[in-house]
């Protein structure tokens, strides 16, 4: 894959970033959605500094990515056992 340095912009700050060019949109996107919510949570809550906006962005962010692993991991697990179903019905009606 070939490399690509871009620069995105967080809190009014550049990031000079080395990445895949076939994250390139991935990491745009990211870099957006941080800043909208930046701005929401500046608009609704008191803070000291961007520092705290980021924190609670952060958290934002890792609660979902959690959330999406555990449920994929859930829907994993269902997926297992219903392909043991299967082969098992398989296997019977091979005999």
């Amino acid at each position: 894959m070939k490399e690509l340095t871009i620069s995105v912009k967080i809190a009014d700050r550049p990031y000079r970033l080395t990445i895949k060019k076939d994250e390139e949109e991935i990491i745009r996107k990211a870099a957006k959605q941080i800043n909208e919510k930046i701005k929401e949570y500046g608009n609704s809550y008191a803070y000291n500094d961007k520092q705290d906006l980021l924190s609670m962005v952060a958290i934002l962010f890792a609660a979902k990515s959690i959330g999406l692993e555990e449920d994929l991991k859930g829907k994993d697990s269902k997926l297992i056992g219903k392909l043991a179903e299967i082969e098992k019905v398989l296997s019977e009606n091979i005999k």
